[in-house]
């Protein structure tokens, strides 16, 4: 790359006052694998078969094309922020600058915390692969404990390998992605090839017991979990803007190329599944012990059906260095613009491998004693994962409501945006969907998230605390600045 473009990405940093402290590694592929390794379809698909299987049965899928129509309008105004803003921070840089600074304040905050709990959800994965890999993985009595066990060690290795350097990171993040893709692509032509039934079932409805008052929608509603938790994170292209090569161009096309991949795998191989699955009835389909794993080992044998569970487990390392490095470089924009307490050492970068090596260390932190908190909780995964949604997607919705008032007022020209003429009705469906995600996850179901009203309500209490413990933290840094 000539030295010409990195001076030319690099003025971007100087008009918005900042110096460059990354080295500029990430090529188009490398920023695409940033995003498809945070999407990951073989984690969140294999975390999360069992909970979409028993609320819907089969017909679950639908709520796969249902829920990437709506963030693929989401992605699409992330691509127009992307290529205006290509900084180091996402949805918090964007914002602050589309918007206002106390509205990318509270976008930082609330995806800040979702980010941790999402690496904290990401990191329960090795739960659902490593006991079936091995029987002494599962060394805790109860299910839980020992997904919390396992988390804490996935955020540990993670956690080394994000202070490690950008040139590891990028290096183990695209071997990642290369095998992800190879083992999805190939999981899904031998599932295929020992289908015993064809794609129409995925019209076959097997409802849970419970439809929360929404009669036979309520069913889809609820499984619509699993589809949500794996189409977020696409922006994390973004959000290494400053340690990409031509961000404004790169940038824009892996957050939308990032989620389209993951759809299209992701959707093949539902209904691979579905239509090699030995006996719809069975039972073990819609247990957290068994899911997607016990269906591929069955299907394929003991030796080819634990290489694939083998190569999930990967994904879910690799997902959760992706995660962690998002975070840290939010938690860093952040810090650098003395928005966070202690905003002196989060700001830092390390002097020879060049990343913020305190900010991923205090992202571990956090979401291993997440983890250890409340490893006893017996709905601890699903709770998790539902929260990890409800609170990015909020972050998600903040934005694009920025943009649109933006587009109401007349501030933004169509023919200065990526999405050009298209870019109002775009935006409007992305607001609009936005709400009825974060409504319907974060409905206060018993099946997944506990039976006491605190544990029901507790999307709600928990985003109800973030929102006033963000306004106390924003009052004191207004008052008395960040240390």
């Amino acid at each position: 790359m000539p030295k010409s473009a990195l001076a030319d990405d690099d003025r971007d940093l100087a008009r918005a006052g900042y110096l460059p402290q990354f080295r500029r590694r990430l090529g188009s592929f490398a920023a695409f694998a940033a995003g498809f390794s945070y999407l990951s379809i073989l984690t969140g698909i294999v975390q999360n078969f069992h909970l979409g299987y028993r609320e819907a049965g089969p017909a679950f899928f639908w709520t796969w094309p249902a829920v990437f129509a709506g963030q693929f309008c989401m992605a699409l105004c992330f691509a127009d922020l992307a290529r205006r803003y290509p900084l180091c921070g996402g949805v918090y840089s964007w914002a602050g600058r589309a918007g206002s600074p106390a509205l990318g304040w509270l976008i930082g905050w609330v995806y800040l915390a979702s980010l941790i709990v999402t690496l904290a959800a990401v990191a329960l994965a090795w739960q659902i692969t490593l006991p079936v890999l091995w029987s002494g993985f599962q060394q805790l009595e109860t299910p839980a404990s020992n997904a919390a066990a396992l988390g804490i060690v996935l955020i540990a290795l993670s956690t080394f390998i994000n202070v490690l350097g950008t040139r590891w990171l990028a290096r183990l993040m695209t071997v990642g992605v290369v095998i992800e893709l190879f083992a999805a692509v190939a999981l899904i032509v031998l599932l295929a090839e020992r289908a015993i039934r064809g794609p129409a079932v995925v019209l076959e409805v097997r409802a849970g017991a419970a439809t929360d008052g929404f009669g036979a929608i309520g069913p889809f509603l609820a499984a619509a979990v699993m589809a949500a938790y794996v189409m977020y994170g696409f922006d994390a292209a973004g959000t290494l803007a400053e340690e990409t090569v031509d961000p404004r161009q790169r940038a824009p096309r892996a957050i939308l190329q990032a989620l389209l991949a993951a759809a299209v795998l992701g959707a093949l191989l539902l209904i691979a599944s579905l239509a090699s699955a030995p006996d719809l009835a069975d039972p073990r389909l819609a247990d957290s012990a068994g899911g997607l794993p016990y269906l591929i080992v069955q299907v394929l044998g003991e030796p080819a059906g634990k290489a694939f569970v083998g190569a999930a487990a990967l994904a879910a390392f690799i997902c959760t260095l992706a995660v962690q490095a998002t975070t840290a470089r939010i938690l860093f924009a952040m810090a650098r613009d003395r928005a966070v307490p202690f905003a002196t050492q989060l700001a830092r970068i390390h002097p020879e491998r060049r990343t913020p090596h305190i900010a991923a260390v205090a992202v571990g932190i956090a979401a291993a004693a997440l983890l250890l908190f409340n490893m006893n909780f017996e709905h601890l995964m699903t709770a998790i994962v539902c929260v990890s949604i409800v609170w990015s997607n909020l972050a998600y919705l903040l934005t694009a409501g920025g943009m649109l008032a933006n587009r109401l007022r007349g501030r933004v020209a169509g023919s200065d945006t990526y999405l050009g003429r298209w870019g109002l009705p775009v935006n409007v469906a992305a607001v609009a969907w936005g709400v009825a995600l974060i409504v319907n996850i974060g409905w206060p179901r018993a099946r997944l998230y506990g039976s006491e009203w605190y544990e029901r309500y507790g999307a709600l209490l928990d985003t109800g605390v973030l929102l006033i413990a963000g306004a106390v933290v924003y009052r004191l840094m207004r008052r008395g600045g960040a240390q």
